[in-house]
């Protein structure tokens, strides 16, 4: 709900909105697929997960998808890390995401955006400890007006 009057504050709207998770965890809406229905299924949603989705039922591999997009999770390796980043779609095919997020900026696993848009809900939360800290699922999305994202 705090991220749609962000949205209406951003002329014109963004071309795709990036989540720190998956848009269907275990095959259940996570906060990707409520953002992509809540802007109407006009603003295509990436979802970013730094770990395997198991949820009890099967490796992340397990074929996911919504709002008509490809299917599945695709597993994208950066910066010479071994350990992959989990990319979900709703409103873009799944292979496209990934690609997407194989192309952002920076040199490590992590995109810069992506780190600089955890940093700042990190900070914005109470930091990384104190009485103020909320808990790393705290949901963090960033949006892109970039002309590569459809």
């Amino acid at each position: 709900p705090c991220i749609l009057p962000l949205l209406a504050l951003i002329p014109p709207p963004p071309s795709a909105m990036i989540v720190d998770g998956y848009v269907m965890p275990g095959g259940r809406p996570g906060l990707g697929l409520r953002l992509f229905e809540a802007a109407g299924r006009a603003i295509p949603v990436m979802g970013v997960a730094k770990s395997p989705f198991d949820g009890g039922r099967g490796s992340c591999t397990e074929r996911e998808g919504a709002g008509g997009s490809g299917r599945g999770v695709v597993a994208v390796f950066r910066g010479g890390s071994r350990r992959p980043l989990y990319v979900t779609a709703a409103g873009m095919d799944v292979r496209r995401a990934a690609l997407n997020l194989q192309v952002m900026h920076g040199p490590h696993r992590i995109p810069t955006l992506l780190r600089r848009v955890d940093a700042l809900a990190r900070t914005a939360c109470g930091g990384a400890s104190g009485a103020g800290r909320q808990s790393s699922r705290t949901p963090r999305a960033a949006v892109s007006s970039d002309a590569r994202m459809p």
